[in-house]
């Protein structure tokens, strides 16, 4: 059960990192490099931060790499929210990527409640 999520969470969150890049290569972010950048570096940061805290080695260890994943999403939804604002995105790009990152926050709660209780 355990590396199932594991291994699920981490698929999911690599997969928006590489939808976020795919998006990102695209007018207007091109000429926009500030905020280009800093959603890469939310995205990608998800999937490695999960592939980080399951080689870290203690359960202690893992939650806090588990919860810098649950704080880069949450800066992935604010930054995805202002390029749909700003006319970056459409409003159903926007939310068809709030609610991945969503689904990524609940597996990795889970996660963290059972790696809490082992620890």
């Amino acid at each position: 059960m355990g590396n199932f999520r594991k291994l699920l969470v981490w698929q999911l969150a690599k997969e928006l990192a590489v939808e976020i890049y795919k998006i990102t290569r695209t007018q207007p972010f091109t000429k926009d490099f500030g905020l280009k950048d800093q959603i890469q570096r939310s995205a990608v940061s998800i999937p490695s931060n999960i592939a980080e805290g399951d080689e870290s080695g203690t359960n202690k260890i893992s939650v806090r790499y588990f919860y810098t994943a649950k704080g880069s999403i949450a800066e992935l939804q604010k930054q995805i929210i202002i390029a749909q604002e700003i006319g970056y995105i459409e409003y159903s790009e926007m939310e068809t990527i709030i609610n991945k990152c969503d689904k990524i926050s609940i597996i990795l709660n889970k996660i963290i409640k059972v790696r809490s209780e082992n620890s």
